[in-house]
């Protein structure tokens, strides 16, 4: 297909999901050509992206962030390396799976682990790991002990779920690890894992943690780091640099992400790390739907600072650019000027706010508001080309 319009949004967070906000700009163009395109950036919202584009839905049950179990989803395909499997963070153990409130000490990531585990018996060779919307600031710890690894105090006990719990960590048993797949993590977070810009510190009080609970915290991911740091058979320890093994890894930009789950990929699953947006990207095989394009629609619920440092929008701007082809943005808000938005990539920015100001009426509305957006872009950007 050629001269046709490509949709690439990002959800609008509480409001719409990406292929629903995708939907609603097709809807408003008309009879346009386009290609539907929802993405992401490895963030909430990751699995019905990659779905929409072609990948199927496995539904599961896991173990939730504070122990409850909860429903879960991830998707597959079969490519001719292997299957893939997305798997999504937030799915397993995310903010919203929360049953019984803010869990910041104990909250566990080990329904992601489970997730890894459903996939991989199922025939997973490669996992591309999603993280944002975390609840749990635990490491990965909770993810490895799914895997088979085992986390033991100075007695010999298994740890109970949660960061605070890592203070008590001795010994890490890895010899039954799951194994035989490869992981990639799509995160387009850089933090380390400790200090002030790490897991605990940046994203603890998100979770709920109170100042005394993030140096609970931050003592037990330092533990996890060193004692990671002197256990042997753990992937990636010595492949890495930095002062010693896993220590070092702590340090790497992605580390603290989604709680310290990036670390605990790094170290326990010997992943790699790639930016969110340009992985999915690939994944979705956006280089081939852009290819004689007219223009490229995107967006995300907020475009702001944040999307300027390499968030969803900024991402498809960028992939577009290298096909010449030009790019215009849809949102609930945006608090970033026009010439920063052409430095991006994006040529316009069309809010929701801007044709109804009342913020509860863009939450509730915002398909049919995205839709008058749709026509005014349509208007603006294609009929005179």
């Amino acid at each position: 297909m050629t001269g046709h319009v490509v949709i690439a949004p990002d959800k609008f967070r509480g409001s719409l999901t990406s292929p629903e906000v995708a939907a609603h700009v097709a809807a408003g163009l008309g009879d346009v050509p386009v290609v539907p395109l929802p993405v992401a950036d490895g963030g909430d919202g990751t699995v019905d992206a990659v779905v929409a584009s072609g990948f199927t839905r496995v539904e599961t049950e896991v173990t939730g962030p504070d122990g409850t179990p909860v429903p879960a989803a991830y998707a597959v395909r079969d490519e001719p390396g292997g299957r893939v499997a997305v798997i999504e963070l937030a799915e397993a153990s995310g903010l919203r799976r929360l049953q019984r409130g803010l869990a910041p000490l104990t909250a566990t990531s080990r329904g992601t682990g489970e997730l890894i585990a459903h996939a991989v018996r199922h025939g997973a060779a490669r996992i591309v790991l999603g993280l944002g919307g975390s609840a749990c600031t635990d490491g990965g710890a909770g993810m490895a002990q799914a895997l088979g690894v085992r986390l033991l105090d100075a007695g010999g006990n298994e740890l109970p779920p949660g960061g605070a719990a890592l203070r008590d960590l001795h010994t890490i048993d890895a010899s039954d690890r799951l194994r035989g797949f490869e992981v990639v993590v799509a995160s387009d977070v850089d933090n380390p894992l400790l200090g002030p810009y790490g897991a605990a510190a940046v994203y603890g009080p998100q979770k709920g943690a109170s100042p005394g609970d993030v140096a609970v915290l931050e003592a037990g991911l330092a533990r996890l780091a060193a004692v990671a740091a002197h256990t042997h058979g753990l992937p990636g320890a010595a492949e890495h640099d930095g002062p010693v093994g896993a220590m070092g890894v702590a340090g790497r930009e992605g580390a603290g992400a989604a709680g310290g789950v990036g670390f605990g990929a790094l170290v326990f699953l010997g992943a790699e790390i790639r930016p969110g947006i340009g992985y999915l990207l690939d994944l979705v095989d956006f280089d081939r739907h852009v290819a004689g394009a007219r223009l490229v629609i995107t967006g995300e619920g907020a475009i702001d600072e944040q999307t300027l440092r390499g968030k969803a929008p900024v991402g498809v701007a960028a992939a577009a650019a290298g096909h010449g082809v030009p790019v215009v943005a849809v949102c609930g808000r945006r608090t970033v000027g026009d010439d920063e938005l052409k430095k991006a990539g994006i040529e316009a920015a069309y809010a929701l706010t801007d044709i109804e100001p009342d913020v509860a009426r863009c939450v509730a509305e915002a398909g049919p508001l995205l839709e008058r957006l749709a026509r005014r872009i349509a208007a603006e950007h294609l009929t005179r080309r």
